[in-house]
């Protein structure tokens, strides 16, 4: 589902769009990719489902097993993953931005039974208890360890711009970036952190990023997203909780267990 028509910045990011303007032109992204992934994919079934991911209703997420939003805006991600939540079935839920050179996966699998392989070949049976969205961007920042992931903040300071100001994701530039700078101020003020625990330049990176997508963290970032999918799937092996970040800049990815607030007293 991605009704967004295809531009050339998707051609610089996306391999399932062929470079060939008689082929895209005028057309989604969803059905041009879809038509791409069936050549590659021709045993499974690939649909495409045209209008707005913010309008999904309970019933329509009731068709799948796993959601996986991607440049979806903070409002359209909570909702979606609330949605997901009540329903009597059990979905998994993932969120994937990609900001050129960096990025971040959320999972919530909400209670996820699975297979772990011990030394020596034995298996234990596991369950983890994950966060909502809601849950795990709500914890105070304060209680959080010092070496939380500095994208963590700083992918929350750009949320909260956003939809504070109605923009879509990547629509927020270096032009605002002193208007983004004084909102990272008044949330670390708000949440008692220091506000060198989320620099000026990666701020200033995230901006500048805009809507574009760099493919090789794409393809890092979609190698994981998949391979927590097939865990999911599979019930084997530890699966990412909850959080997973990957930043050019040091080359490193890093998994962030978020969470939830301790409950008010």
């Amino acid at each position: 589902m991605d009704d967004n028509v295809v531009t050339e910045e998707d051609l610089n990011a996306n391999f399932l769009i062929p470079p060939d303007e008689s082929i895209y032109g005028g057309r989604s992204r969803a059905q041009v990719c879809c038509e791409s992934l069936i050549d590659f994919n021709p045993m499974v079934r690939v649909f495409v489902e045209k209008g707005d991911p913010s309008l999904i209703d309970g019933e329509f997420l009731d068709k799948f097993d796993i959601v996986v939003l991607s440049r979806a805006s903070l409002k359209t991600k909570l909702l979606i993953n609330e949605n997901c939540r009540k329903r009597s079935k059990h979905i998994a839920f993932y969120t994937i931005d990609c900001k050129d050179s960096c990025g971040e996966i959320f999972v919530d699998l909400q209670k996820h039974s699975y297979v772990q392989k011990k030394p020596g070949g034995a298996t234990e049976q596991q369950e983890l208890t994950y966060s909502s969205l809601q849950e795990a961007i709500s914890v105070p920042w304060n209680s959080l360890p010092k070496k939380t992931a500095k994208l963590y903040f700083a992918m929350r300071v750009l949320e909260d711009y956003e939809l504070s100001e109605g923009r879509s994701p990547g629509e927020t530039t270096l032009s605002d970036i002193d208007a983004v700078l004084a909102r990272r101020k008044d949330m670390c003020d708000k949440m008692s952190l220091n506000e060198s625990r989320i620099p000026t330049t990666l701020v200033e990176r995230l901006l500048a990023a805009g809507k574009k997508e760099h493919p090789p963290v794409c393809a890092i970032l979609g190698g994981i997203l998949g391979q927590e999918v097939i865990k999911s799937i599979s019930c084997k092996g530890d699966p990412v909780k909850n959080f997973f970040y990957f930043d050019v800049a040091d080359g490193k990815g890093v998994i962030e267990d978020i969470p939830p607030p301790p409950p008010a007293k």
